[in-house]
């Protein structure tokens, strides 16, 4: 895609008032607008997107917001915002379509209707890197060789269905470092999960023939492959192999069971998205039911940012933008209602497929149904986080009376350590606010300090909270971004309230942000917590207070992310010895070396000559191993 762009221009502000400033702005690019298509940004002083747009033509879509007195307040406010413009020109208006969507999701300008969803999907993976291939899970880049199938909507739905199809196809799991040091069957084989390839308990052109069965039955064909193994049971039974017959009803039961829990089949939608969106109270919940080989493979509910005045076709437009930004489309999507522009939409996402992607509006029949469960679905869970929004807005007005905040805290942030004896220590940080938990502004931090004492949770805390704090000064210093935390809640009692408060003096932060920390009271019971704050006495709740059982839970979240990241970090170092930092020593050498010596610290006191004598390991490397752990001098 062949694009231009101009430089930001700017304009000071005029005596005139921000929006005639803003106004100045607009006719000052004017001048040199094209008559292109092409996207366009409004950006404030501080160079940050306000606004990312598209236009067939450029200039004439433009020159609308020169005349302010025919927008919104909301669009005024922008204009008022606005100190500079950046154009880039397109070859057409798909082109540029495609350009505005991957902005917005880049960027996430205040001022557009932004869809908030960091979370990339799972697909199943049946590998084809390997001589004996392995089915699992994957996210992210797909990049390993292989079959992929899917997306599907959560980890919990493919999770079932691994699980359905270890059973219904006895593929193995294991990962392949795993495969090749198998002397003996795993488990999975004696729960009849598996069928032990890695010790060639099955043959290898059986196991293919079961890797290819699997397959077909991903890619659609699921009634040929039942059929077919409903045909071998039946023929086992008549020849009286009736282990043989069971095993196959078993494989049978669990494809049946993949099935069942996916609870929607559609003869007339082999592969579509359907996507319903439902509008009340100002919010929106678009609802997305992923069919694939005439499956469902689950369904995810989405709550797009806009303005309150918002269009529905506006609001559907913006999602399949940014939805599709990162995914490949199916062959079809269904609406629920068209989106603004639903030609250019639909050129834009098939150019993004590479093929022809069809989105519609269907009135009747299969698809409109698929539809109809899908706007049930969108409608109940706005309904469900409208509830949960009144009652977490209540809980924040309490907690805003409880400490006496200035008003109801749009952010909290709350902090935890884990560690064992001060070993592969991290600090956690959870966020919450009007919404519920902000599991994507979750952060954690790895202990980085050489002179920590081990164990010492007030200096964690404090190294913590000053890396914090000084990213939060340096990314955001004017407090407009929303970085920046309205109560940070502390896991500790007065001691680790000091040290907090210690850390806020030293940035220049003093009586900026608001801080607390929770301590539970005698003998670590729950619902016996004190509350302390700088400059006031500590304070104490009913055990029955709802505001009490909402900071609970809040540090008990942020106590179960800080445990979760610790032993993550723990558990990647499991495997790994002084062994892995030896040049040419890889899996097969390393396993020969703790089989001849059980331990990597038996092999590092090893002589020289016992290294020569271990099956696989050289003179030379043997020296090299040697000399890793006697360095000479």
């Amino acid at each position: 895609m062949a694009m231009s762009e101009s430089a930001p221009s700017t304009i000071a502000p005029t005596p005139a008032g921000p929006l005639a400033s803003g106004v100045a702005v607009i006719e000052k690019n004017l001048e040199t607008m094209p008559a292109a298509p092409g996207v366009y940004r409004m950006l404030n002083a501080k160079g940050d997107a306000l606004y990312v747009g598209k236009a067939k033509n450029l200039k004439k879509r433009v020159v609308a917001y020169s005349h302010p007195e025919r927008q919104s307040l909301r669009i005024q406010r922008m204009i008022a915002e606005t100190v500079a413009m950046e154009v880039i020109t397109t070859h057409t208006e798909v082109e540029a379509l495609l350009l505005e969507s991957n902005l917005i999701k880049k960027l996430a300008p205040r001022y557009n209707i932004l869809l908030r969803d960091d979370k990339s999907f799972p697909y199943i993976l049946v590998t084809g890197d390997h001589a004996w291939p392995q089915i699992l899970k994957v996210r992210g880049s797909r990049s390993r060789k292989g079959a992929y199938f899917g997306p599907f909507a959560s980890a919990g739905a493919v999770n079932h269905t691994l699980s359905a199809l270890e059973r219904a196809f006895l593929l193995r799991s294991c990962s392949d470092s795993v495969f090749a040091s198998r002397t003996r069957p795993c488990l999975l084989h004696q729960i009849k999960r598996c069928s032990a390839p890695c010790v060639e308990r099955i043959a290898h052109d059986d196991y293919l023939a079961l890797v290819e069965e699997a397959r077909a039955f991903l890619s659609g064909h699921s009634r040929r492959v039942q059929a077919d193994l409903a045909a071998r049971m039946d023929a086992a039974a008549a020849a009286m192999e009736y282990e043989q017959a069971a095993l196959y009803r078993d494989r049978i039961r669990a494809l049946s069971r993949i099935q069942a829990h996916q609870d929607i089949h559609s003869t007339a939608v082999e592969e579509a998205d359907v996507v319903a969106l439902h509008q009340a109270a100002g919010q929106s919940c678009i609802q997305v039911f992923f069919i694939r080989a005439g499956c469902n493979y689950g369904n995810r509910a989405y709550f797009p940012a806009h303005a309150a005045d918002e269009d529905a076709p506006d609001i559907m437009a913006a999602f399949l933008g940014q939805f599709y930004a990162d995914k490949t489309p199916p062959k079809e999507v269904l609406v629920s209602q068209p989106p603004a522009e639903a030609e250019i939409v639909a050129r834009a996402l098939s150019e993004k497929a590479g093929r022809k992607v069809a989105v519609s509006c269907p009135q009747r029949g299969e698809r409109k149904r698929l539809l109809d469960l899908a706007a049930d679905n969108a409608r109940e869970a706005l309904g469900r986080r409208l509830a949960e929004s009144g009652a977490q807005i209540r809980l924040l007005d309490g907690v805003a009376e409880l400490f006496g905040l200035a008003g109801r805290p749009e952010r909290i942030e709350v902090y935890d350590n884990s560690h064992i004896h001060g070993t592969n220590a991290v600090g956690a940080m959870i966020v919450a606010g009007p919404e519920g938990l902000m599991k994507n502004a979750y952060r954690t931090f790895n202990i980085k300090s050489t002179e920590l004492t081990p164990g010492d949770d007030f200096a964690m805390m404090r190294e913590v909270l000053t890396r914090r704090f000084q990213r939060a000064q340096k990314e955001d210093p004017d407090h407009e971004k929303g970085q920046w935390p309205d109560l940070v809640l502390i896991d500790g009692g007065a001691g680790q309230l000091g040290a907090a408060a210690a850390v806020l003096v030293e940035l220049g932060l003093e009586g900026e942000v608001a801080l607390v920390s929770i301590a539970k009271g005698p003998d670590r019971n729950a619902g016996r917590e004190r509350f302390f704050q700088p400059g006031r006495e500590p304070i104490s709740l009913p055990g029955n207070d709802p505001v009490l059982y909402f900071l609970q839970r809040l540090r008990d979240e942020a106590h179960r992310f800080a445990i979760g990241t610790h032993r993550a970090r723990r558990s990647g170092q499991i495997g790994t010895s002084a062994l892995d930092e030896i040049a040419g020593i890889g899996a097969n050498r390393k396993r020969a070396l703790l089989r001849h010596f059980g331990s990597a610290r038996a092999v590092s006191e090893a002589g020289l000559q016992d290294l020569e004598a271990v099956a696989g390991i050289s003179g030379a490397m043997a020296k090299k191993i040697y000399d890793h752990f006697h360095p000479p001098g």
